[in-house]
């Protein structure tokens, strides 16, 4: 596999920076075959979604919202507020268990595949810039060569496209946070909305200086995913993985000769071409076996299976395969961490359908006012207390008959101005209301109450509050 000389020694360092510590630019080949055109169909999908959905409206409401300034958002088209900051955290270490899942079993499948890094990089920017630099060897020369008209005027078109795909991309992620029609609003009058166009501005420049010139060095040095691969792998995971029984034999890889019997010669089928290396959008040699660098693009078994193809040699040299299918033959096994991974996975699905479903549709909360103490009615037969109200309207339809009834205890609530409340849809609104006990009521220093929140006879809500009196009453 390696050069026995260096042993292990690439594992020490990363391929796309030299031992003086300078970037080495990454060239790839443009990768043709079956999996590059699954991906493009399946990257073509995902980002016309993500441009469409800003767009899409449900009742109203953008289908996709994630306004965190102001603590607003809506998933499918359905309002979540800042009370239901708990669901947010249930969503995350579902996300968290799921990619660890996923990585177990498949690798780093969701890089290659999914990730929106990958996505723009390898199906938007690089098109591009084979359109206009050529593929690897042209880019290659072109960045040799002196600095004359035909380089100006390819870099400058190039790096134009790039601005202008970047700003686009900012303003469609720009959407998701402050809202379409805002977003739309803004950029028609940029004079008018200066902090916007400064955050356009912004993301546009951090997506430039990511697609035009950091590139895979996000995957391989600042994505966090990269690193935690490393420890959710085992013999059993599928991965783009070489064959090294079948590449190596006994003699080991060696260039392609015509008519030669490379079977009884002892000769590995990988005829050392470095196609697989040429493809690799982060430079790795995948003969090397599984490291960080990797995305499980499949871009190497495109290029190896196209030369196989042409050498009469049997395809898969590079496939999807775990180390024991390679080392040891076996089939793929689901097995017990696999399984303990998709109990846990499970239990988290089914917990955030529960609170999903069991989500109340006001979120209500009542507190004695702060510095209040209560209050006995001059005949002295009752006790107040005096309470401050929040309710938030978590659903699309209007509450126009909101009232408070004791459940708990018998006596009487109002409001400061004796009417009942009407709540609109996905409004905040917040007030006082008092309750009132008979001493008949008053067993001691302090009451847990149970007030439910009714909307004409129907019960939407109930909350627990704290009631406060004398020690003793007479």
């Amino acid at each position: 596999m390696n050069d026995p000389d260096e042993g292990e020694a690439f594992r020490d360092s990363i391929g796309t920076i030299n031992k003086a510590g300078d970037r080495v630019w990454v060239y790839p080949k443009m990768p043709v075959g079956f999996f590059y055109t699954l991906r493009k169909w399946i990257s073509f999908v995902l980002v016309t979604f993500l441009f469409v959905m800003p767009f899409v409206y449900i009742n109203g409401r953008q289908l996709f919202l994630f306004n965190v300034l102001e603590r607003k958002f809506h998933f499918f088209g359905t309002p979540f507020w800042a009370q239901d900051f708990h669901l947010l955290v249930i969503m995350i270490l579902l996300g968290v268990v799921f990619v660890g899942l996923f990585t177990v079993a498949f690798g780093r499948v969701f890089c290659g595949w999914i990730c929106p890094q990958t996505i723009f990089l390898e199906f938007i920017f690089r098109p591009i810039e084979y359109w206009i630099e050529g593929d690897r060897g042209a880019q290659i020369r072109l960045d040799k060569q002196e600095w004359n008209f035909e380089k100006i005027r390819k870099k400058v078109t190039k790096w134009f496209l790039f601005f202008i795909i970047s700003f686009l991309i900012s303003n469609i992620f720009l959407a998701y946070f402050i809202g379409s029609d805002i977003l739309i609003d803004h950029v028609l009058a940029p004079l008018e909305n200066i902090k916007t166009l400064l955050s356009l501005l912004i993301f546009t420049m951090v997506f430039y200086f990511v697609f035009a010139w950091f590139r895979e060095q996000v995957c391989v040095i600042a994505c966090p995913y990269g690193r935690l691969q490393g420890v959710l792998l085992d013999q059993h995971s599928l991965v783009v993985a070489y064959d090294y029984k079948r590449g190596e034999k006994e003699v080991g890889r060696a260039k392609f000769k015509k008519n030669e019997d490379r079977e009884s010669s002892g000769k590995g089928d990988c005829i050392d071409c470095h196609q697989c290396v040429n493809v690799c959008p982060t430079g790795i040699d995948i003969r090397n076996g599984t490291q960080l660098e990797c995305v499980n693009c499949t871009a190497c078994m495109d290029a190896c299976d196209e030369i196989m193809e042409a050498v009469k040699l049997p395809k898969k040299l590079i496939r999807h395969a775990s180390e024991d299918q390679i080392q040891k033959e076996e089939s793929f096994r689901f097995t017990s961490r696999l399984k303990g991974y998709t109990v846990i996975l499970g239990i988290f699905i089914l917990g955030f359908i529960f609170i999903i479903t069991s989500r109340s549709e006001i979120e209500a909360t009542l507190l004695r006012i702060p510095g209040q103490l209560y209050s006995i009615s001059k005949d002295k037969n009752t006790i107040q207390n005096v309470y401050a109200y929040k309710f938030v309207n978590k659903t699309t339809a209007d509450f126009n008959n909101i009232e408070l009834k004791l459940i708990s205890h018998q006596g009487h609530i109002y409001t400061a101005n004796h009417q009942s409340i009407a709540l609109k849809k996905e409004e905040i609104q917040d007030g006082t209301f008092f309750i009132e006990l008979d001493k008949k009521q008053w067993k001691g220093k302090k009451l847990t109450l149970k007030i439910g929140l009714y909307n004409g006879e129907n019960l939407i809500e109930s909350v627990n509050t704290q009631f406060l009196g004398p020690r003793t009453y007479q």
